[in-house]
């Protein structure tokens, strides 16, 4: 019997991108939940994503911690963005200013995320990550080349690797293995605004396959509220949300 997961993640304190999403996944009645990470960071609204994550996760969704969520809640900067020579002053004040928004239990939870989570559906193995199998930071953007893709998809024996970090909504197969990245729910860089997720469908005979969806939101309203924050950077994040690409 096929297995339907819904895949959200990279919501960076975007509750009202999780909420669309989260509505369009309810229409699809999808057997399971999988989140990706990087719940917090950059948004106006940290504390009632992880509300609405824990909540999931307690009714069922597989959860794993993102990179920009160990910035926010132990800045360890190091670790979150190992490919900087250094973190900006704005960096550290939204990180800052995240981990002030989240109460000592949301914090907890945060930090207690794992790195990754496995599920077996018949003889498929499906790996959920937030990066690439072993790293939460060194990713598996389009554009990656072959002999560096080859290698950090096969640190897992997993059939399919459910992951995010990129921002880029994507779907591919190399070799045996399907990569299933839903975009960013709420802070997208592939041009389009709108909130991302994706259903996996793993079916023990036809095998696995993966849809990309889209759901439209007020992006405009949280890019104000960003904007009316007045952190540095700010302006970027917000047309970042606006536009459905990386400003700065």
């Amino acid at each position: 019997m096929a297995l339907r997961i819904a895949i959200v993640g990279d919501i960076h304190g975007n509750i009202a991108a999780l909420d669309a999403a989260l509505l369009d996944i309810a229409t699809h009645t999808p057997d399971r939940l999988f989140i990706t990470g990087d719940l917090v960071m950059n948004g106006p609204r940290p504390s009632e994503v992880v509300q609405r994550v824990m909540a999931l996760e307690k009714a069922g969704a597989y959860v794993v911690q993102g990179n920009t969520d160990i910035a926010v809640a132990d800045g360890d900067y190091a670790a979150a963005f190992p490919w900087l020579d250094e973190v900006s002053d704005a960096q550290r004040q939204v990180a800052e200013w995240g981990h002030d928004q989240l109460t000592p239990d949301e914090l907890d939870h945060v930090r207690r995320l794992p790195a990754e989570r496995r599920l077996w559906v018949g003889a498929t193995l499906v790996l959920l990550c937030h990066a690439s199998p072993g790293s939460q930071t060194a990713g598996l953007p389009v554009d990656l080349d072959g002999p560096t893709l080859v290698q950090r998809v096969t640190r897992s024996d997993a059939r399919v690797i459910v992951c995010g970090h990129t921002h880029v909504a994507d779907v591919r197969e190399l070799g045996r293995k399907l990569i299933v990245n839903p975009g960013s729910c709420g802070y997208a860089f592939d041009d389009d605004p709108a909130a991302a997720w994706a259903m996996l469908t793993v079916d023990p005979d036809a095998g696995p396959v993966a849809e990309l969806h889209r759901v439209a939101y007020d992006a405009d309203a949280v890019a104000m509220e960003v904007s009316d924050r007045g952190l540095p950077g700010d302006v970027y994040r917000a047309a970042t949300i606006r536009k459905g690409r990386l400003m700065r």
